[in-house]
């Protein structure tokens, strides 16, 4: 076996190509059909893992003959096998490499020196990766060292068994058949290959993971004495009811609740000294918690109603690029694609105005400071303060939104105060537009993600940033914090969400899968579980402390998923996007991922799941509707609640699945979802823009 090995290898152990047709790059094209051929005539067993092997060998092979400048050979290559791969997770790429074709283009191109430099990490069953083998020995006369050649010198293939592969490799679901656009990636697979959950992709890198602190952050001794001390009062005033908890009880409760081994210090992460405000915010915030409406699982097969609230804005001309609720729900926020940022208050009442001022009352305003279309705007923590509305006037605390933060084109982030209505810095640092930012749960620190491929850490006291987090392949476009506020998280263009260790400004946990841009994150109550999602309509559940895939949930069209948001018990996910639907998640449910749609008195449920339709003009047609002041033109609200099961639904002539964890998905007519909030209480707000 050794003589006939050495016989066809050269003194640098590449191989001889003695008998394929090599005067030009016919050998990389043969190949590549004859491999196609081979797996698409296999069994239907191995089918499904067997074609994301022609991916790489696609990619290498165009390589390798625009690097041996065979142009024609390249381009005809590029044209015969590009459409398979056109439509599915890699269709960005293949418009990347659509103008690689000479040596020069190799070197320039940022994508080819990333598989060239990187091995492409695949996972295939033991059975199927001995078959693939044993075919291209076979074929050794025939292209098949050629192909043999490229799988050694550029894939990782890792094998396991698959008894023990886990859901992803059963041998129920390789059966089910799954269409490729169905098909999710492994989270292991791809370039940079690693490690299931492990932000080191080095190919030597052994599989341990960091450990983390997921615990909540142990509140202040002074602080929890006064918010029990003020929650006391507040029984006095107000004895429970019959069966429900007093509010120290609640507190109480909650306090024994939090995990102790996996609590961080409050040394990881230094925050200034609590204030009446950060009390009177904590007593509210548990008289949300025993007051909210529960949502603690399934009853008899049937999912937890909720009810959504949408505020639609109108004649805004396309002009909204995004939208944020204040913590008190009294104000919403967007950000214009004129350069500046419009707030308006929900009930339609006047914002507090300046004592020096003397115009008219009005129930919006208008922060004007950017020099370029405004990304991102994110209200400072707050919460309903029940002895005031948004007046400053009113007795005790201020537990309003006292600052707003937008992001811009003009590579600036804003810090806006509520009270003066004036920007009162500009932090710099951004070489480029800053596409999102998020304030910590704390306050004081945010985050932003911008086109420089980083993201930075912030505090309001510093206009330099005090983190950079940087390893990113593509454009930042998302970013959130760990309820504790000592992760961050990162959501990129190159399909890829990192977790970074905010004090010591590493990455902890990076996490692959996705098959399109992320375009939303958010992290679960509880500290457990993110929820990312892309603009292929696809929602990823991940286990921080595992660092795996826990779920995949579908049910949007293309174009983007632009918000989640979790339910106070970290049960129940809510998703809005570009195709004009709110559509809500059952996430403790483990079933697995399921590709058929539920039937309906034999027909397919045309929509995504049952649910209440809201028409252009904001109003329910089941479900009562409110008005709610002020856009360009106005801003109006409709209310609905729905129940559902998983169903299939036409789009552009192909199924789009929706997996069986959805709850309800509630369609607006002509109405992009940019925001979807649950709030303290598990009522969901959205918001969004009507586009006729």
């Amino acid at each position: 076996m050794l003589r006939k090995e050495s016989a066809n290898m050269d003194a640098d152990g590449r191989p001889i190509y003695q008998t394929v047709e090599d005067s030009g790059g016919e050998k990389y094209i043969r190949g590549f059909h004859m491999l196609r051929y081979w797996i698409d005539h296999n069994l239907d067993v191995y089918k499904p893992e067997l074609r994301r092997v022609l991916w790489p060998v696609f990619v290498y092979s165009l390589l390798e003959l625009a690097s041996e400048y065979f142009v024609r050979d390249c381009d005809r290559f590029y044209n015969e096998a590009h459409g398979l791969f056109s439509e599915g997770e890699h269709a960005d790429e293949v418009k990347q490499l659509r103008t690689v074709r000479t040596p020069e283009h190799v070197q320039e191109s940022h994508l080819a020196k990333l598989y060239r430099n990187n091995k492409y990490r695949i996972t295939l069953t033991n059975m199927a990766c001995a078959t693939l083998l044993q075919f291209l020995e076979s074929k050794e006369k025939d292209a098949g060292t050629v192909i043999l050649g490229i799988i050694t010198r550029h894939l990782n293939i890792v094998t396991v068994d698959r008894t023990t592969a886990g859901n992803e490799r059963t041998l129920s679901t390789l059966l089910a058949g799954r269409g490729a656009d169905f098909e999710a990636p492994p989270e292991d697979e791809g370039i940079p290959g690693h490690n299931p959950g492990s932000a080191n992709t080095d190919k030597n890198a052994p599989p341990v993971l960091a450990k983390l602190n997921l615990g909540p952050m142990p509140m202040e001794p002074d602080m929890m004495e006064d918010v029990r001390a003020d929650l006391q009062e507040q029984d006095a005033k107000n004895p429970p009811l019959p069966g429900q908890n007093s509010l120290v009880e609640e507190f109480e409760h909650r306090i024994k609740r939090e995990p102790t081994e996996d609590t961080p210090s409050r040394d990881a992460l230094p925050l200034p000294p609590s204030t009446a405000c950060d009390v009177a915010m904590e007593v509210q915030r548990v008289k949300e918690n025993r007051d909210r409406f529960k949502m603690e699982g399934k009853s008899g097969g049937v999912g937890p109603g909720v009810s959504v609230t949408m505020y639609t804005f109108h004649n805004t001309h396309d002009s909204v690029n995004c939208l944020d609720f204040s913590g008190d729900y009294k104000m919403v926020a967007a950000g214009m694609a004129e350069s500046y940022v419009r707030v308006w208050s929900l009930d339609g009442k006047p914002l507090p105005q300046l004592p020096s001022e003397s115009s008219q009352p009005t129930s919006s305003r208008r922060l004007v400071g950017h020099s370029g279309p405004v990304f991102a705007v994110s209200f400072s923590p707050s919460t309903e303060n029940p002895n005031s509305s948004i007046d400053m006037n009113s007795d005790g605390p201020f537990t309003h939104p006292a600052y707003l933060l937008s992001c811009s084109a003009d590579k600036t982030i804003r810090l806006w105060s509520m009270d003066a209505w004036a920007c009162l810095v500009s932090y710099k640092g951004h070489n480029s537009p800053v596409w999102d930012v998020q304030w910590s749960p704390f306050g004081h620190y945010f985050l932003t993600g911008g086109y420089d491929r980083a993201a930075r850490l912030w505090s309001t006291e510093q206009i330099s940033a005090l983190r950079i987090f940087v390893g990113h392949d593509l454009d930042v476009d998302h970013v959130c914090f760990h309820p504790n506020s000592i992760y961050a998280f990162t959501g990129s263009s190159d399909k890829t969400v990192r977790m970074w260790d905010v004090n010591r400004g590493n990455a902890v946990r990076m996490f692959t899968g996705h098959a399109g841009h992320v375009t939303a994150l958010a992290c679960a109550p509880n500290g457990l579980w993110l929820a990312s999602a892309d603009d292929a309509g696809s929602i990823v559940v991940w286990d921080l402390k595992e660092g795996r895939r826990r779920k995949l949930m579908r049910g949007h069209g293309k174009g983007g998923i632009w918000s989640l948001s979790w339910n106070v018990e970290s049960t129940v996910l809510v998703s809005g996007g570009a195709d004009g639907t709110v559509r809500v998640w059952d996430v403790a449910q483990q079933a697995p991922d399921s590709a058929s749609g539920a039937a309906v008195n034999g027909k397919v449920i045309a929509e995504g799941g049952t649910g209440t339709k809201v028409d252009g003009s904001g109003a329910a047609v089941a479900g009562a509707a409110a008005g709610a002041g002020g856009a360009a033109g106005g801003a109006q609200a409709a209310a609905g609640a729905a129940a559902a099961g998983s169903s299939k639904k036409q789009k552009g002539g192909k199924d789009v699945v929706v997996t069986g964890d959805q709850i309800s998905a509630f369609p607006t007519k002509k109405s992009p979802v940019y925001k979807v909030v649950f709030t303290q209480t598990n009522l969901v707000i959205a918001g969004g823009a009507y586009l006729p």
